[in-house]
């Protein structure tokens, strides 16, 4: 393993820098040859595509989007779960925690059938008061697991069969046995992490059934068997990076986002690229992910 982080722990870059506040949800959309990604709470999305960077405007914070079979994006919101064309108008279609006006949704991505998951966390991230939700093809909402502080994922097994969930404020990632309707069972510790490592951010799988964690306050992104070995770890040049996800020719880039949020001083002046997109070659390339079919 030692030769192998040498190797790649010096090819990550920063391809746009954009300072987000809080760079969240990087997704490759196929059909635009292009990576989608987030500012939550500098409410803009971004776009980088043949290297150049647009960015829109968001009504809301946005806590993540994915693609649709039909078009668009569905989007996890702070106003609930929504549709999008452009960015700038977003059609709430439920709002399951309307009743908890201090939650929005946050991380969020489409299973191995095309259902759209995503979960929600109490903004001050001071209350466990977060759920982990389905979107069915038919637009149906139902709440899976809930006593969320902080929730980040999920992700999936290349079979399907497993999904992972994070609650970062505990330091703690989840594995869920999943079938094929989309039910989630015997919910277990998959790794308890400690002093030092950061706290468990967005995630995704690669093409060996791996799992890729981007750790917050711990400088770096992290690789686990599906049996919960530590197999490797890339530094960053960034705090807090946030999320991960595999794009480009191949889906052979691993593209990381970042936050700058609460960084000030020699904190700021350290890492310049805080809140950048970032990529690196790390030698095993990614699954192509469905869009959402409903």
């Amino acid at each position: 393993m030692g030769s192998r982080l040498a190797e790649i722990s010096g090819e990550i870059s920063c391809v746009a820098d954009v300072k987000a506040i809080l760079g969240e949800g990087p997704v490759w959309v196929a059909r635009d040859d292009a990576l989608y990604w987030v500012d939550i709470n500098g409410m803009k999305v971004f776009r980088l595509r043949d290297g150049d960077t647009v960015s829109w405007d968001t009504p809301m914070k946005i806590g993540s989007i994915w693609p649709r079979e039909q078009g668009g994006f569905i989007a996890g919101t702070e106003q609930g779960l929504a549709f999008t064309h452009d960015f700038n108008r977003f059609n709430v279609f439920a709002n399951p925690e309307e009743a908890l006006p201090g939650n929005r949704f946050n991380d969020g991505k489409t299973d191995r059938e095309g259902r759209f998951w995503a979960g929600t966390m109490d903004d001050s991230e001071r209350r466990a008061a977060g759920s982990l939700y389905r979107v069915g093809v038919d637009h149906s909402v139902t709440a899976i697991d809930k006593g969320y502080r902080v929730t980040n994922g999920p992700a999936f097994s290349p079979d399907g069969c497993t999904m992972y969930e994070s609650d970062s404020s505990l330091q703690l990632t989840y594995a869920f046995d999943l079938d094929e309707a989309g039910n989630a069972s015997n919910r277990r510790t998959f790794i308890q992490f400690g002093k030092g490592d950061g706290y468990p951010d967005g995630m995704t799988v690669d093409a060996e059934g791996c799992l890729w964690i981007a750790f917050w306050d711990g400088w770096c992104v992290r690789r686990f068997s599906p049996a919960g070995e530590l197999l490797l770890k890339l530094d960053t040049p960034v705090q807090r990076p946030t999320s991960v996800a595999f794009g480009g020719e191949g889906l052979e880039t691993l593209f990381i986002t970042s936050a700058s949020r609460d960084l000030q001083g020699t904190d700021l002046d350290r890492q310049p690229l805080a809140g950048g997109l970032f990529a690196a070659h790390v030698g095993v390339s990614g699954i192509a992910e469905l869009p959402f079919r409903g």
